[in-house]
Formats: C-alpha cells, structure tokens, sequence
C-alpha cells in the first residue's frame, strides 16, 4: 500500500527512536529528503506526496543501514560542506561541521597573503576529501592547492570532489606520507590529522569507529604522531611569511602548541568548536 511522505517520516522516526538512535527525527528527514531529492521545504509543503514502492523499498534498505549505525551521509554518499558538496568513500573521513571552523580561520591570513603577492600555494595535508582545500579554492579564486594523502582511494575521492565544485584547474594531489614525495613551497599549510589516541578507538561511537577509515584516525599512542611529523618537516615547506593551520583534538592545545613552538612557530590565534573546546590552531614563524 502506497503511503504519504508524512506517513513514511513518522515510521522512520519511530524505527530509528526505536533502534536508540538519538537524533532520530532528523537523521530520518535528512535520509528522506536525500533519498528522494527534496530540499527541506520541500520535505514539508509536500508532505501529502505519494511515495510510491519502489522509493518505499530505497528508504527501508537506508534505514536498515542507519540502523546498523552507517551514518546518514555515508549511506546518501555526499555531504555540504562550507559551500562545497563532498561525495565520500571509505578511504575518507567525512567531514565534521567543526572542521569548517579550520576553514574560517585561514581565510584572513590567505586574503592577506594574497593582497601582497597577488597570489597563494596552498598544502592540505591528510586532505581526505579534499574538504579544507577545495571550500578555501571556492572562497578564493587567486588560490592554488595541492592535497596530500597516504591513501590513494581518498586521493582519487578528492579529485573527483574537485570536478564536482568546478575547482580542478586549481587543485593537484600527491600521494605521500606528510612531506616525503613533496617539493617546492607553500604560503598556507593545512591540515586535520588523525590526532585519537590509539587506545581510545575501540571506545569511539560506532558510527565513527565501524565507517570511518583508521587511517584517519589512529593519531598514534597519544594521538600525537602526526603533529610530530608535521612539526618535524614543515620548515622545508612553509614560505618564510607563510601561516599554518591545524585542527587538534579538545584536550591537546597546550602540547600541539609546546611541539610547534620548539620547531620554531608561534601561536597566533586558537579557535574553539561549537561546543566550546579547543579545535583550531593558527601558526606562524618566530621573529628571528
């Protein structure tokens, strides 16, 4: 029996409520509207829609998948993310409304940058889905970028996200562990490394630990392998008047800060997320 778009809503709602889901009234409009290409006004002024068996079987095998904690844009395939839409894969994270606060933070010091030189080299490193790069490519046309990751699945999502945003004329890729295969300089490095510590992953939110690739995440013994490595080599790369940006988990701005500053960079700016932590560290070099 065919059933209004309101009828299905209520059922999603209740069979992910009912699973212990705990957003589940908008996890079951955001699959529904995807599913069903409608926008969220959509969603409402058409509430009396016919969804009809064949949409009506897509929305029971998403919601199987929700239920087994798949995330609502793994299973749509795409997210938004700061203007940009992200097709995801396996090989990458998908992408935190928290990491657009990185985002935000080097738009400044990239117009500046751009305001003298005429033009800016931007490095994302561990750029997944191309998400920090290809949102700052959108905001500023006089920008180039490159993204470097180990994984070349994620590499390939990254270009692919690149075409899809109308940017890949500006964006390159390297597959590399951080600086190994890279030369030349950039004016802004980026990056949201893994920084979870490692024992820690076992105790994460299956939706985060079943679907999001370990490589994103296993920041090492205590999650601080990959700023080490970053700290360890950005000298090489980072332009004199260049500016670096950093996401980092809640409790590690005081060492992340301690690890730069020994390599020779000061904090200017810390940003907090959107509940409140610590999330986003801006560095440049010391005065001589």
């Amino acid at each position: 029996m065919n059933e209004t778009l309101s009828a299905v809503l209520a059922l999603c709602r209740a069979r992910l409520a009912e699973a212990g889901l705990a957003d589940a009234a908008t996890d079951a409009r955001v699959l529904v509207a995807g599913l069903l290409d409608l926008s969220p006004t959509e969603l409402l002024l058409r509430s009396d829609r016919i969804v009809d068996a064949a949409d009506r079987a897509r929305i029971e095998a998403a919601l199987a998948r929700r239920i087994a904690r798949e995330p609502v844009h793994r299973i749509l395939g795409a997210r938004d993310f700061y203007g940009v839409r992200l097709t995801l894969s396996p090989e990458t994270l998908e992408p935190r409304p928290d990491t657009e606060i990185l985002v935000e933070a080097m738009l400044l010091p990239a117009r500046q940058l751009i305001a003298r030189k005429g033009s800016a080299r931007l490095l994302d490193l561990g750029t997944g889905t191309g998400a920090i790069a290809l949102a700052l490519l959108k905001e500023i046309p006089e920008l180039q970028a490159v993204g470097v990751d180990l994984s070349s699945g994620a590499l390939e999502t990254a270009r692919r996200n690149a075409d899809l945003n109308d940017v890949a004329e500006r964006f390159s890729t390297v597959e590399s562990r951080w600086f190994d295969r890279l030369v030349g300089r950039f004016d802004i490095i980026v990056s949201n490394p893994p920084y979870i510590t490692r024992d820690v992953i076992a105790e994460l939110d299956p939706d985060v630990r079943r679907y999001d690739p370990i490589l994103a995440l296993d920041g090492g013994p205590d999650g601080l392998d990959a700023y080490r490595a970053i700290a360890g080599g950005i000298d090489n790369f980072l332009e004199e008047d260049g500016w670096i940006g950093l996401e980092i988990g809640f409790d590690q701005k005081q060492t992340v800060t301690a690890l730069f500053s020994d390599a020779g960079y000061t904090l200017t700016d810390a940003f907090r997320d959107y509940g409140g932590q610590d999330r986003v560290l801006v560095f440049t070099r010391k005065n001589p």
